[in-house]
């Protein structure tokens, strides 16, 4: 999702459902039903039961919002999108370590036998 999409967002923690339907100009009771329908929307509810929904769950109501209007997905066939999606997200965010060749690993090998002296070479 591109990153001007998210800049109307406010800085805040926690928005409540009348907050989020006006920011993402969803009705609450279709907020409501993604809840039921996207397993990754569950916003934690207060003491007094109201949503208290995060920067990220706006992020992905207007993901999933992208994905039903704009660009014609199912509910079925935008949950699956949406699963893909946050995979993609996670791989990119984590660096994949850099492979290790044989004649690294024997030269850490070799280094570890010096330090640790004559003893363990015998």
């Amino acid at each position: 999702m591109e990153q001007s999409e998210f800049e109307g967002i406010p800085d805040k923690t926690y928005f409540r459902i009348g907050e989020v339907a006006r920011i993402t100009r969803v009705k609450p009771y279709v907020l409501r039903f993604w809840e039921s329908e996207f397993k990754v929307m569950s916003p934690p509810k207060s003491r007094s039961k109201q949503r208290m929904y995060r920067r990220r769950d706006i992020e992905t109501i207007l993901m999933i919002k992208k994905l039903l209007y704009e660009q014609g997905f199912t509910i079925k066939g935008a949950r699956k999108r949406l699963s893909e999606l946050i995979r993609e997200e996670a791989r990119q965010s984590v660096p994949a370590p850099p492979p290790a060749t044989l004649a690294a690993i024997r030269e850490e090998l070799e280094e570890v036998l010096t330090l640790i002296g004559p003893a363990a070479n015998a």
